[in-house]
Parts: structure tokens; sequence; C-alpha cells
């Protein structure tokens, strides 16, 4: 699995958007799906993201790769 800067995930009813990817850790924002405005912006390991996205599938659209 690849991961992307603005990368969005759905798990169940839950979205997460990646906001800033580094090394060894990724800031990303829970995003409420009836208030898309707002969010949490939260902190991981890239390994603890990876756990907390296993089994969600990428929204299409969402990335932008070069």
């Amino acid at each position: 699995m690849r991961l992307y800067q603005n990368q969005l995930w759905q798990q169940g009813t839950e979205l997460y958007r990646i906001v800033h990817l580094q090394r060894m850790a990724v800031d990303y924002k829970k995003i409420d799906p009836d208030h898309p405005e707002g969010g949490t912006h939260l902190r991981a390991t890239k390994k603890e993201f990876c756990r907390l996205i296993q089994g969600a599938k990428e929204v299409s659209g969402a990335t932008d790769q070069d």
C-alpha cells in the first residue's frame, strides 16, 4: 500500500484524509461525512495509521499522483 498526501480513505462511515506525510509519521484528519468542512487533526506513526485503515478503501479521485 502506498500512501500519498491528500489521500482519502473510508473505513465504514469514517473518513480519513492524509494531511502531511513524513518518513515515520502521518498527520491525518478524521472527517465527519455530515460536516466535511470540520474534522479533527491527529498524528500517528505510519504503522499505526496502516493498522487504522486496514480493510478501508481509498475514495477515488482523491489522489493527485505524478
